[in-house]
C-alpha cells in the first residue's frame, strides 16, 4: 500500500509540474511535446558541423536498405525545423530519409550577432549543410522562405539536387502582395491573430498566454526576421527572370486559401518552369504542410517516387482524396 501511495503521489506531482508549465510557458512546453513525440516516432534531433557552425536537424531516416531516398527540408520565414514533425512522420513511413536542419538564426542552429542572413546567405547555408552530410543528388523542398531558398539553390547549382518541391513559396516579385505593415513583428495578441488570419482560412484566436509566447519567440529572432523580410524586399534575387533555364523536376504544393503567398504566385511558378506539377490543396492555406500533412505528404511521395516524374499537370488535392 505504501509503495502504491507513493506511486499515486508521484503521478500527483509530475502532472502538477506538467500543468505548471503548460500554464507558465505554453509555447516552450508545445515544442518539447513535439520534440517527445518525434523521439517516439524514431524521429533523431542531431547537430553537425558547418562553415557557419554547429547545426541542429531532424533526421528521419525510414526502416528501409539504405535508410531511404534522401530528401532535404527547409522551413520558412521565423519558423524552425519542428514545424516539419508531421510530414518528418509521414514521408519516414513512405521510405524516405528526411533531414531538417534550423537555417541560420533560427530554432537551435547559431545565430550570430551581426551575421549575414540574407537568402544568398541562407542558400549558402543550405549547401554548406547538404554538403557536410555527404548528400549527393538528393531531392530538396522548401516551405514559404524556404521555397525561396530551395529554388535558388536548384537553380545555382543543380548537380546538388534530383528534384525540387516547393510549398507556399516566396521567390517572386510578379503578384507578391506587400503583407501588413510590421505583422512579423507582432507585439500583442491581436497581432499574431493578424499573422495567423493571412496564413490559414479558419484562424482561431491562440489562447493569451501561447500567443504571448508567439510574441516573445519572434521577438528574440527579431533581428533575423528583420534582415531577411529587408533582403527580400529589395527583390534582388527575385526568380522571375532567372527560371528559364531551370532544369530540375518541379513540384508546386499550394493552400488554395493562402492569403499571404497567394495561389497566383503558385500558377506563375508553374508557368515559369513548364516540366511542373501544380498541386493545389482544398481547404488549407499557407500552412499546408502543417495542418494538410497527409495529402501533402502523400502528394511528394508520389512525385519523388514518380519516374519519370510527371510534368505540366495541375492537379486538385481534395479532402477526401489526393
Amino acid at each position: 500500500m505504501k509503495m502504491l501511495g507513493r506511486l499515486v503521489a508521484l503521478v500527483v506531482l509530475l502532472l502538477a509540474v506538467a500543468g505548471l508549465l503548460l500554464w507558465r510557458a505554453p509555447l516552450w512546453t508545445s515544442r518539447q511535446v513535439t520534440h517527445f513525440g518525434l523521439f517516439l516516432s524514431r524521429v533523431q534531433s542531431n547537430y553537425v558541423m558547418t562553415p557557419e557552425g554547429r547545426v541542429h536537424y531532424y533526421e528521419a531516416e525510414a526502416s528501409t536498405p539504405g535508410g531511404g531516398i534522401p530528401l532535404v527540408l527547409v522551413h520558412g520565414l521565423a519558423d524552425r525545423s519542428e514545424s516539419w514533425a508531421p510530414m518528418l512522420r509521414k514521408l519516414k513511413r513512405a521510405g524516405f530519409h528526411v533531414y531538417a536542419p534550423d537555417l541560420l538564426g533560427a530554432g537551435r542552429s547559431p545565430m550570430p550577432e551581426g551575421a549575414d542572413y540574407s537568402i544568398a546567405a541562407e542558400e549558402k547555408f543550405v549547401g554548406d549543410f547538404i554538403d557536410s552530410l555527404g548528400l549527393q543528388h538528393t531531392s530538396l523542398g522548401g516551405w514559404s522562405m524556404g521555397g525561396f531558398i530551395a529554388m535558388k539553390l536548384a537553380n545555382e547549382h543543380p548537380e546538388k539536387i534530383d528534384r525540387v518541391v516547393i510549398y507556399d513559396a516566396a521567390g517572386l516579385a510578379e503578384g507578391m502582395p506587400e503583407p501588413p505593415a510590421n505583422v512579423f513583428e507582432p507585439k500583442s495578441a491581436d497581432d499574431v491573430y493578424q499573422l495567423f488570419a493571412l496564413m490559414e482560412p479558419h484562424a482561431k484566436r491562440l489562447p493569451e498566454r501561447v500567443a504571448d509566447g508567439v510574441v516573445d519567440a519572434m521577438q528574440e529572432h527579431q533581428a533575423v526576421i528583420h534582415a531577411q523580410l529587408a533582403d527580400m524586399k529589395t527583390r534582388k534575387d527575385a526568380l522571375d527572370d532567372k527560371l528559364g533555364n531551370f532544369s530540375k523536376p518541379l513540384l508546386i504544393v499550394w493552400g488554395k486559401d493562402d492569403r499571404l503567398v497567394p495561389l497566383a504566385v503558385g500558377q506563375k511558378f508553374h508557368t515559369l518552369v513548364p516540366n511542373s506539377e501544380l498541386d493545389i490543396v482544398e481547404g488549407c492555406g499557407h500552412l499546408a504542410p502543417l495542418y494538410c500533412a497527409g495529402r501533402v505528404a502523400a502528394a511528394t511521395a508520389d512525385y519523388l517516387k514518380a519516374n519519370p516524374a510527371p510534368a505540366g499537370q495541375v492537379r486538385t488535392l481534395t479532402a477526401m482524396g489526393r
